[in-house]
């Protein structure tokens, strides 16, 4: 046993017990699913859900991101759609939201016992995974449309989000994880939140307190707006909020260190392939591609 493994299952949400309930409850679905920008606690709420989850004979399985998306970019045909300064291909985050509403049906065919749970992460901000909030005739419909899956927006405090971007740093300049290294820099954190509340104004759901400074340099974050946004994205699912207005204590904590060994959900190499060669042949003109991916709310 290392020295770290007893923190590894910690469940420091138990100091939030408004939280630690509305996990518990959650726990029980048969899918659940994070969404919001980078920095708001997402990775977190799906570590934590993962040990209660399996604290009460779960079995449990991860959609990730991160962890799926390099799989795409390894492919033969992945390597013609590089990182285009640092941010992933449009063909390839196409693919990767084709692919997982795919890989949800396979999944649920090879593990239909009740006791296997799903849990995952999904962005949504510049179209990773946000195939998965939007309608299609196919077979994933019905699972993400069932009452058993549900969308969860992670919505941090003013003070949380400041203590989310601060323990961010911190981790990129002494990581916990080797995971860590990679995760968004507080200054992309703040391109997001301007993102989307450019978003939020061309929706009409900007308020007073979101936007631009004057200066142009400022970003005020605005839980309202953000929340707002996001249950636009995800109206045609089942969405509950979750709330961080407790500062945790995660400071010896990863939410990449698991004291059980969750199952993740990645893609072969073939079904890489498949999808990236399905996105060219419906997308033979890139313009129209990368049109949709910059309008990634629409759904």
């Amino acid at each position: 046993m290392t020295e770290r493994e007893p923190d590894r299952g910690r469940l420091v949400v138990d100091a939030d017990k408004r939280l630690t309930e509305q996990l518990r409850a959650l726990s029980r679905q048969r899918m659940v699913f994070f969404a919001g920008l980078p920095g708001t606690g997402k990775s977190l709420l799906v570590h934590q859900l993962v040990h209660l989850a399996a604290g009460s004979g779960r079995s449990v399985h991860l959609l990730q991101w991160d962890v799926a998306r390099p799989v795409f970019e390894a492919t033969v045909a992945g390597r013609r759609y590089p990182l285009l300064e640092g941010v992933t291909h449009p063909v390839i985050r196409k693919a990767a939201g084709l692919w997982a509403r795919r890989a949800l049906v396979l999944w649920s065919e090879r593990h239909r016992d009740p006791r296997h749970l799903l849990a995952g992460e999904t962005p949504f901000v510049g179209s990773r995974f946000v195939e998965l909030a939007r309608r299609r005739d196919d077979g994933a419909e019905a699972l993400l449309s069932a009452k058993s899956c549900r969308f969860v927006i992670a919505v941090p405090s003013f003070e949380v989000r400041r203590f989310l971007e601060a323990q961010r740093a911190l981790r990129a300049a002494s990581p916990l994880h080797p995971r860590e290294r990679e995760d968004a820099p507080p200054s992309v954190l703040h391109d997001l939140w301007r993102e989307l509340a450019e978003v939020a104004g061309q929706l009409g759901l900007a308020s007073s307190a979101a936007g631009v400074s004057a200066t142009n340099t400022v970003v005020f974050y605005d839980p309202l707006v953000y929340r707002r946004v996001y249950e636009l994205v995800l109206r045609h699912r089942h969405v509950e909020v979750a709330s961080l207005d407790a500062i945790l204590p995660t400071e010896s904590l990863s939410v990449y260190d698991f004291a059980v060994s969750p199952h993740d959900l990645v893609p072969t190499e073939i079904e890489a392939e498949e999808a990236i060669h399905e996105v060219g042949r419906d997308y033979p003109d890139p313009t129209r591609l990368e049109a949709e991916v910059a309008r990634w709310w629409e759904v």
